[in-house]
């Protein structure tokens, strides 16, 4: 049903969240990242897919992608204010393996 919405409304960021979301609980991670890709093409200041897209690329094992999105998000988060955003992400980035 999630399909059927992003197909009748490509551009709605919420919707796709929705899909992204879907696809991380049925364990299509790979569908999942590229959703979270396309909603930060969308939009970039759509926070929540830096760290659920961030989250999505370290269980896919890329680490240095996933560290990439925290990074934008941190950015994106401390030009917009939201310190709540910017402080969940750079809690993550600090839990990533080194490398």
């Amino acid at each position: 049903m999630l399909k059927q919405f992003v197909e009748a409304k490509p551009d709605d960021c919420f919707v796709r969240y929705g899909l992204a979301q879907e696809y991380v609980n049925m364990g299509q991670l790979d569908d999942a990242a590229a959703e979270f890709d396309k909603i930060l093409e969308i939009n970039p200041g759509y926070q929540a897919a830096y760290y659920h897209g961030g989250q999505t690329l370290q269980k896919l094992g890329r680490t240095a992608d996933a560290r990439a999105r925290y990074q934008q998000g941190i950015e994106v988060a401390g030009q917009s204010g939201d310190l709540h955003a910017k402080s969940e992400l750079e809690a993550a980035l600090e839990e990533l393996p080194a490398g």
